[in-house]
């Protein structure tokens, strides 16, 4: 009897992290939408011209690695609650949530660059990149802690699996 509310302790912790991973998503998605539409220099412009802009829309393609992270997250949570994250396939999820972190920092960090050279050159630009590099920075912190966290259960878990596949050739 014990054994089964452990099982379904976990369940409901791992749907509850499903939804935590579904509402950020959300959260993501509503944000990307709204925020170009309050960006001080497309207050006067029409839609088109707002998504239209070239770093609004590098903006959206280097989303992409964060939302293929979200949901292969959203996998290794129903690995988790199916008791297979002793799996090979949790351990590509794992993977591919570290590539993704790579991939988003080195994102962050040409957005960074590019505003840095194009705001830096000119000294009678009213702008102030400072907040946007400081974000930059936090960002890219952010996610190389997280691929380095990632990297290391990946390691730990594929020494996992390959103990338990040497045991279940064993037995």
């Amino acid at each position: 009897m014990k054994k089964s509310s452990i099982y379904d302790e976990r369940s409901r912790t791992t749907i509850f992290l499903q939804a935590v991973i579904v509402l950020i998503g959300i959260v993501a998605i509503a944000i990307m939408i709204r925020f170009p539409l309050t960006e001080g220099r497309a207050v006067n412009l029409d839609l088109f011209s707002i998504y239209s802009d070239p770093f609004i829309m590098y903006g959206y393609a280097a989303s992409i690695p964060f939302f293929i992270a979200l949901y292969q997250a959203f996998k290794l949570l129903r690995y988790i609650g199916q008791n297979k994250v002793f799996s090979q396939a949790a351990v590509n999820a794992l993977r591919t949530i570290k590539y993704c972190a790579i991939v988003l920092s080195a994102s962050i960090v040409m957005a960074g660059l590019y505003i840095r050279i194009s705001y830096g050159i000119s000294p009678t630009e009213n702008d102030d990149p400072a907040g946007f590099i400081a974000m930059c920075i936090v960002a890219t912190f952010i996610s190389i802690v997280i691929a380095t966290a990632t990297a290391v259960f990946e390691k730990t878990l594929q020494g996992a699996v390959d103990i338990k596949s040497e045991n279940d050739l064993t037995v």
